[in-house]
């Protein structure tokens, strides 16, 4: 831990694993993890009057590939239990998944009054141009940071080089760029340079007052991206799998599907089980509009609820919460056509 005095802020820093916690074996030339209790000797910037940090760490820390809904209770569990202690909390994870998990936590996490920062590497925080120093220390701050008594952030977000996002409106765009994350749909909420500059009009706060944890998550839901040729049998085996709950349909365009019979008849027999389908664009930015075209008309006719500007990770990770909570009909329809979280941008065709 490092301490600075009684009245300092205190930041939690949790580290799922990932790139940002790594140093190169000097014999084996491996990525090994870092010893968290111990982050300040690899960052002795992060030792600043006014601020305390501890650490947990996941054991044994994991790879972002096998991030999942287990990882995600995990990890909010662990938000919970230390959520009166600190004033704010960093999480350090894989790039890979990490738009998945930020998602998650926003719609696990109600009633949120203080700032959960997501933040990762592309190089190793032990290799000399590593990306990962300032990520941390930059997150850290924006942890800390408060204005009038309050954090200045009060949502789960990430930054990512120099940006500070809304993390259920995150997306991973690049394997190689040091901007590897980025919010297609939405400004930042922050932009670092000399100063910390922050964007209050696109700051969110959860109407719900009383903070609380749902993480009762539904599995059962899949992701179905179309494409010109696409076999109807495909798609029948993702439709009519039995156990099936959530699907999100990735379409083109504005929320466009094939004007089939077969693929209606696929997504209507769907529907009548109670699936619950929802449509994003399978473009990198846009949203779905289902007024614009006819062929758009099809997916409202069989159930599906469009999804506006959210990202594939949001409607995924919205659908398993918000299935968990037990949500059915117009509860889950309205659920999914309206922020909770500030996912998603409303289009009045989208409600109409």
């Amino acid at each position: 831990m490092i301490d600075m005095g009684e009245n300092d802020s205190r930041i939690l820093l949790i580290y799922t694993g990932g790139t940002i916690g790594s140093v190169k074996d000097n014999d084996s030339g491996a990525l090994v993890p870092i010893d968290f209790s111990e982050i300040h000797r690899h960052v002795p910037e992060l030792e600043q009057p006014g601020r305390s940090i501890e650490s947990a760490s996941f054991e044994p820390p994991i790879d972002s590939s096998n991030m999942g809904p287990e990882h995600w209770k995990l990890l909010a569990q662990i938000i919970r239990d230390h959520y009166v202690d600190f004033d704010g909390f960093v999480v350090l994870h894989g790039t890979d998944t990490l738009a998945y998990t930020a998602s998650a936590l926003s719609f696990m996490l109600e009633g949120l009054r203080k700032p959960i920062i997501l933040t990762g590497s592309q190089l190793p925080i032990g290799l000399p141009r590593t990306d990962g120093r300032e990520n941390l220390l930059a997150s850290v701050e924006i942890a800390a940071a408060m204005r009038l008594g309050k954090p200045i952030i009060q949502e789960v977000a990430v930054y990512f080089g120099s940006s500070l996002f809304r993390g259920n409106r995150t997306h991973k765009a690049s394997a190689e760029s040091m901007q590897a994350i980025i919010s297609p749909n939405l400004p930042a909420l922050a932009e670092a340079g000399v100063d910390i500059i922050y964007n209050d009009a696109q700051m969110f706060q959860d109407p719900v007052e009383t903070f609380a944890l749902w993480d009762t998550l539904e599995s059962n839901v899949a992701w179905l991206p179309l494409f010109p040729g696409q076999p109807i049998d495909v798609i029948r085996r993702v439709t009519e799998w039995p156990e099936l709950k959530g699907l999100v349909l990735s379409t083109f365009g504005s929320g466009n599907a094939p004007s089939n019979p077969e693929f209606k008849a696929a997504l209507s027999e769907a529907h009548d089980r109670g699936v619950v389908m929802v449509n994003v664009s399978q473009c990198g930015h846009g949203a779905v509009h289902p007024e614009r075209y006819a062929t758009a008309h099809l997916l409202r006719d069989c159930g599906v609820i469009p999804g506006g500007d959210m990202t594939t990770e949001a409607a995924l990770t919205k659908l398993m919460v918000s299935l968990g909570k037990g949500w059915k009909g117009e509860d889950m329809r309205s659920a999914m056509l309206h922020n909770l979280r500030g996912e998603l941008t409303r289009y009045s065709s989208l409600v109409s």
